[in-house]
């Protein structure tokens, strides 16, 4: 059985490492003071004034991918995953694969009403649930190999170079306001054999460029396949790769890291040791860490193989192993876990858990929408173990200190008989300072 293997064995050996890193990294990294000052209505500092401070959201990202957004069997299964959702999340990836926005030259598929696509929900669908809820949406595969429209396969290189830009153009005229990341390129090291047009050797500046023109004030993202964590030729290659699109000029703003332990339940051991040993983690982020760049966790996927109780307790704890040590790393920016529902992933009929990616069960919600140990794992180490909650007093010349984890308060200042509530935000590049009139 899975849970009955030591997975664990390397988290044991580098806990004394692990602990003091993630400690100390999230105290410095993803916390920081804000300084209060309460004043009268003249002016006048406000001593012994009681401050409450209540954290509602997170500067740093997490959440999970949209793409069964209202795709489920049921009214009742789709309100569920919504709510499921909205509980793990402040950014979601969305489906932008060419061969789903525009599967027919010409035919695109970003208005709400398009025909429906498995797993690919309508953009204009995934942004108005996105703008109700808070989350903010991250773009997915602008140019992906895997996922490269079937009309353009035996396209001339001139006439692709054509259509991406028109494709750019037109995401840019109805998104770049909207979306602020842009994820450029995905999986160019490892998969960018399939088509000629991906084979170029200046491909990734050339794609970086064409989308800095369109998006010239977003963040733009590149993205690579999970190996880059265990293979080291293939990690040197990406990190060369990235280095010298840049120093060819393109616009490389954010780096994304693939985290799928996509093997069979009899290999995992072996081949997911070094994906769960915390010293090759901290070591290939430390690397692109080099690169003075963000750092994005761009696609997580942790299995459980069954619905075994012991299984997904195990499933848990890697998941909350490898998050800590995420968060705690001063380049990572972001944690987008995949497919946050078992049943529906790539490559099989939804509850086909025989097929595909389902058979890894990697999903954070069961096929019948009860939340697994995990879910409340990852939920709670955003909401709980990273979540602030304070109580300060202003001294005789009304000031307070107060640390917290970056994102946005609720503060509420009590003094001469009366309450005053604002809403503030500590961020990590932010002024931090609150002057408060009672």
């Amino acid at each position: 059985m899975y849970y009955e293997q030591d997975f664990l064995k390397n988290f044991r050996k580098y806990e004394a490492y692990t602990e003091d890193r993630v400690a100390l990294g999230i105290e410095q990294y993803r916390k920081g003071w804000g300084e209060i000052t309460v004043v009268d209505g003249e002016g006048n500092p406000v001593p012994d004034a009681k401050i409450t401070l209540s954290q509602q959201s997170h500067e740093f990202k997490y959440g999970c991918n949209l793409f069964m957004l209202d795709e489920l069997e049921t009214e009742e299964k789709n309100g569920l995953y919504k709510e499921y959702v909205k509980g793990i999340s402040n950014m979601a990836t969305l489906p932008f694969y060419w061969n789903a926005t525009e599967p027919e030259e010409g035919k695109t598929r970003y208005a709400k009403d398009s025909p429906r696509m498995y797993r690919r929900p309508a953009i204009d669908l995934c942004m108005e649930f996105c703008e109700e809820n808070g989350i903010e949406p991250r773009e997915h595969g602008l140019a992906y190999p895997h996922f490269f429209p079937k009309w353009l396969q035996n396209a001339s290189e001139k006439e692709v170079k054509k259509q991406f830009e028109k494709r750019c153009k037109e995401i840019a005229e109805r998104y770049a306001d909207r979306i602020n990341c842009i994820e450029v390129t995905n999986e160019m090291y490892w998969g960018r054999r399939y088509f000629k047009f991906y084979q170029d050797p200046t491909f990734v500046e050339w794609c970086f460029k064409t989308a800095e023109k369109y998006f010239p004030h977003n963040e733009l993202a590149i993205n690579e396949w999970g190996v880059v964590w265990v293979d080291e030729k293939i990690r040197r290659g990406y990190y060369d790769m990235i280095r010298s699109a840049i120093q060819s000029g393109a616009r490389i703003d954010a780096v994304g890291l693939h985290y799928h332990m996509f093997f069979k339940e009899e290999n995992a051991l072996k081949a997911t040791e070094k994906y769960y040993d915390p010293k090759n983690l901290w070591d290939t982020m430390d690397l692109y860490g080099r690169l003075g760049l963000p750092l994005q966790i761009s696609e997580v996927t942790v299995p459980a193989y069954s619905e075994d109780e012991q299984n997904e307790q195990l499933q848990a704890e890697l998941l909350r192993n490898v998050c800590r040590i995420w968060f705690a790393h001063p380049n990572v920016e972001q944690i987008i876990y995949w497919n946050p529902v078992d049943g529906y992933a790539h490559g099989a009929k939804p509850g086909d858990m025989e097929k595909g990616e389902n058979v890894y069960y990697g999903g954070l919600i069961r096929f019948d929408m009860t939340p697994k140990p995990s879910y409340y794992t990852f939920k709670e180490l955003f909401e709980k173990e990273w979540h602030t909650e304070a109580e300060v007093s202003t001294d005789g010349e009304g000031f307070a200190l107060f640390k917290g984890f970056y994102g946005d308060y609720t503060m509420i200042v009590e003094a001469n008989g009366k309450e005053t509530e604002r809403k503030i935000k500590l961020g990590k590049e932010l002024y931090n300072k609150y002057k408060i009139e009672v």
